[in-house]
């Protein structure tokens, strides 16, 4: 019996890679072996970063509420501690965008938790 390989589904495997390869400069867009490799590291930086993002997104509305605080001088730690004291049900990212873009707003919650 003559060996039977399903070139058709080898076929379209390759070419979800290059798909997905698409972009990528050089060899690393139209070479397989090449393009197989790239788009395995990058699967597990996206993996990665899809974590880390959330890390930095939350250290940037620290910096920023912090940034806030100072200008009525309190530090960013006293600040969330009075805030938490007082009850205020707002996290951090709705304070920092306060922060940013309400100052008004930022000043009354400060003068609130002061």
């Amino acid at each position: 019996m003559p060996r039977s390989v399903n070139s058709v589904a080898s076929r379209a495997r390759r070419k979800k890679i290059l798909k997905q390869a698409k972009g990528y400069f050089g060899r690393r867009k139209n070479v397989y072996t090449v393009a197989k490799n790239a788009v395995e590291k990058g699967m597990l930086y996206s993996y990665r970063d899809r974590k880390n993002k959330k890390r930095n997104f939350r250290s940037l509305w620290i910096t920023r509420i912090n940034a806030g605080a100072r200008q009525y001088g309190m530090s960013y730690s006293k600040f969330m501690g009075q805030v938490k004291a007082n009850n205020i049900e707002l996290n951090r990212k709705v304070l920092a965008d306060l922060a940013m873009n309400h100052p008004e707003a930022f000043k009354a919650i400060v003068n609130k938790v002061k």
